[in-house]
């Protein structure tokens, strides 16, 4: 189930559910998960791109051991707000995933990841990081940074009546 906003997603969720964040590219997806509190991203590893039945069959694997509620992934708008062939695709493969899941009614909120994955680039960077070691690190880091500023927005919104 595709959530418009943020503020569709708390009534949806059971007590110590976890939220997965995804960070969708061409060759690799980022995996994060949160705590059961939801106040803590943490990167869990990265799924290789190969043929959509394997990337979602590693999705689910990862998904059946944890207590997940709820799916968060990087929507990679331009920097206009526009939406271009990357956005697109992470649009597509989630709707494949939902389409092909055992649990279609899982929901999903599309999080604005603009200059996300540039950000962890320049803290690793800082950090002093080989190339090699960023390479490997980059795609679960973004995937914890994508989560983390939903868990943020999560915790700034106003209690359920």
């Amino acid at each position: 189930m595709l959530l418009r906003n943020l503020s569709e997603l708390p009534p949806l969720l059971h007590k110590n559910q976890r939220l997965l964040g995804l960070d969708y590219g061409s060759v690799v997806i980022g995996v994060a998960v949160s705590d059961p509190n939801r106040r803590v991203a943490s990167p869990i590893g990265s799924i290789t791109r190969k043929k959509f039945a394997t990337d979602s069959a590693a999705l689910s694997s990862l998904m059946r051991d944890r207590d997940i509620g709820a799916i968060i992934i990087g929507l990679p708008k331009n920097m206009d707000g526009s939406e271009g062939a990357s956005a697109q695709a992470a649009r597509a493969f989630i709707r494949n995933f939902l389409a092909t899941t055992p649990t279609p009614d899982l929901p999903v909120l599309l999080w604005d990841e603009r200059l996300s994955t540039a950000a962890i680039e320049r803290f690793l960077i800082s950090d002093d990081m080989t190339r090699k070691r960023r390479d490997e690190v980059v795609d679960k880091a973004a995937a914890a940074y994508i989560l983390q500023g939903a868990l943020d927005a999560l915790g700034h919104l106003p209690p359920a009546p």
